[in-house]
């Protein structure tokens, strides 16, 4: 199958490589793979299948089945359009092995005999640590998974592997392995690595890139089905995001930066093969659906590797309770005194939440109700299961006046808690297992630099006094928000210069913690980044113990970004009449 593109070269131009992407996680659209094919030319074709709650999901599977542990959907993907890869000379470089590459490498032979097909397979192991867990002071996690570099699917595709499976590497490795086997990078030579994270990083959201929740949404003309994103990586690491001719969505500077805000900390932007320096950085609108980002600074990566760790901590489960019309608050304080008298035994955690989606002389009756949620959790099975429901339902006609809850009663389900864990970059294997089953050990990046805050950045003159108007903070700035662990980031941006001085003068973190009181008490860091006309925060611990324990209505903080575009701040007049957009508020 291998592409006729030379000895060690994966595109026809010893200048550029083009790499799509066909997945964001687990659960992604199941005909992505074939529209990528389809639609036009590429010379690698990479998913991204794994997150924080996938590598739980793994691992609750592997627990039944030892067989199991990766992403089932990319086999039936393969299966679908292996011979259309084939046929077009395109490579396959995924993580969906999960906990099990050798697995799932294994399996997709079996798919290739059945298929009659010639294609060479190989894989990427020595993340999954969880054997050695107590030894590295990890505890005693469900799994434990090492976030591996690009050097093993190098290693893979120089050895002429057709389909490279992974396990847990860093989301933008199987973008940066394609690029640095196809140019013959030196693993030092950062500031090309660092270009290939970047454009890594915006594509291996999938959709995320090309105008999916973007928050101007509005401005896509056609968002029905967004197509998937491609990086045209150059030599020198630099990249153009784009798309195929004739797909959904958009690729702009707005889509390009939102993605770039996902999900960060600082302006160092970590990995196992390079720092990216993200206020380096410059995205430039080059053409129609063509977004250039150059200047990327790389600077050697940390000397210790990140594990992703999960542990089951416990059962939860969930009632929640229908408040309609007058007397909200006396009726949730009504049903938490009952039932906190009925919970015998009374699970270790009981949260109440009274979530007031009602509205004053309401035109419907679902606007006039508020819902108030109780969690309980504990390690008990039983204290969370039906004892619990059940007290909720038998007040059904012994509590507040139209009472009624929103499930009957049922069983507790099992619970994830996330941590991060970090060991020295020696402990953690690296092999690469070759098409004619050679086993190749990746060594660890041969120079390192320990992560040191970075200064912040002169801040432009502030815009002199004036008129103001009181605005959704949403009419200049867009801003995305996503989790890591229990904690959460935001990042926000505007579109012009002006508005940049406003913003990096006002949107101070004492202005944040004013506008999100959830956020008063947490601890805030900012980092301004005026490349990309940014600011972005990180709000620790706002998400618990990350998103499989559910800590909060919106676990995954995806939302957190649109509520604080919602918040209402003075604007000056002349920015707001010169940037606002058209927005639509909530209903009063």
């Amino acid at each position: 199958m291998t592409a006729s593109a030379g000895p060690g070269r994966l595109s026809a131009d010893p200048d550029l490589i083009r790499i799509g992407n066909c997945s964001g996680f687990y659960g992604d659209r199941l005909s992505a793979m074939r529209e990528m094919l389809e639609a036009g030319d590429i010379d690698v074709l990479t998913g991204d299948y794994l997150a924080e709650l996938t590598m739980l999901i793994l691992g609750r599977d592997r627990l039944k089945d030892p067989d199991l542990g990766y992403a089932k959907t990319f086999l039936r993907q393969l299966e679908d359009c292996l011979g259309l890869a084939v046929d077009r000379g395109v490579r396959i470089v995924a993580n969906a092995g999960g906990l099990n590459p050798a697995g799932l490498a294994g399996k997709i032979r079996e798919l290739v005999a059945r298929l009659g097909l010639d294609v060479t397979v190989a894989h990427v192991d020595g993340d999954d640590l969880v054997d050695r867990a107590g030894e590295l002071g990890l505890g005693e996690p469900l799994t434990a998974n090492a976030y591996l570099g690009a050097w093993g699917i190098v290693e893979a595709l120089d050895a002429g592997a057709d389909v490279v499976v992974t396990g847990r590497v860093t989301d933008a490795s199987v973008i940066v392995g394609p690029a640095a086997a196809h140019f013959g990078w030196a693993r030092t030579d950062h500031d090309a690595i660092a270009g290939a994270i970047a454009a890594g990083h915006v594509i291996e959201c999938g959709t995320q890139a090309t105008g999916g929740n973007y928050a101007f949404f509005r401005e896509i003309a056609d968002l029905g089905r967004p197509g998937f994103p491609i990086a045209e990586i150059a030599r020198d690491g630099s990249a153009v995001i784009t798309k195929h001719d004739g797909t959904g969505g958009a690729v702009t500077t707005g889509t390009v930066t939102a993605q770039l805000m996902y999900e960060i900390q600082t302006a160092r932007y970590a990995n196992p093969d390079a720092t990216l320096r993200l206020d380096s950085l410059d995205l430039a609108q080059v053409g129609p659906d063509r977004v250039a980002i150059t200047g990327a600074v790389g600077e050697a990566p940390p000397p210790q590797t990140k594990v992703s760790l999960n542990t089951l901590g416990g059962f939860r489960n969930e009632m929640t309770f229908v408040l309609t019309g007058l007397d909200v608050t006396a009726k949730a304080d009504l049903v938490r005194g009952q039932l906190d008298a009925a919970l015998d035994p009374r699970p270790a955690e009981v949260d109440y939440e009274l979530v007031r989606l009602d509205r004053p002389d309401a035109d419907t009756q679902e606007r006039a109700s508020a819902l108030l949620r109780v969690t309980a959790r504990d390690t008990d099975p039983d204290a969370v299961g039906r004892a619990f429901s059940g007290a909720a339902v038998e007040l059904a006609l012994a509590s507040y006046p139209g009472a009624n809850l929103t499930s009957m009663p049922g069983k507790g389900a099992p619970y994830g808690v996330f941590t991060p864990g970090y060991v020295d970059n020696a402990e953690v294997p690296h092999t690469a297992h070759l098409p004619g089953g050679q086993a190749v050990d990746i060594a660890p990046a041969p120079v390192t630099a320990e992560l040191a805050p970075v200064p912040e950045p002169v801040a432009p003159a502030p815009l002199a006094a004036g008129q103001t108007v009181h605005a959704p903070l949403g009419a200049i700035a867009g801003a995305r928000s996503g989790d890591k662990g229990g904690d959460a980031n935001i990042g926000v941006w505007v579109r012009s210069d002006v508005a940049y001085r406003w913003l990096v003068h006002t949107l101070t973190v004492d202005r944040l913690r004013e506008l999100l009181p959830e956020t008063a008490e947490l601890a805030i860091t900012r980092t301004a980044l005026p490349n990309l006309r940014a600011v972005n925060f990180v709000i620790e611990g706002l998400l618990g113990a990350g998103v499989a324990s559910q800590a909060r209505f919106d676990p995954q903080a995806k939302g957190l970004a649109e509520w604080l575009r919602s918040r209402r701040i003075d604007i000056p007049a002349t920015l707001y009449a010169a940037d606002a957009i058209d927005i639509e508020e909530s209903a009063p």
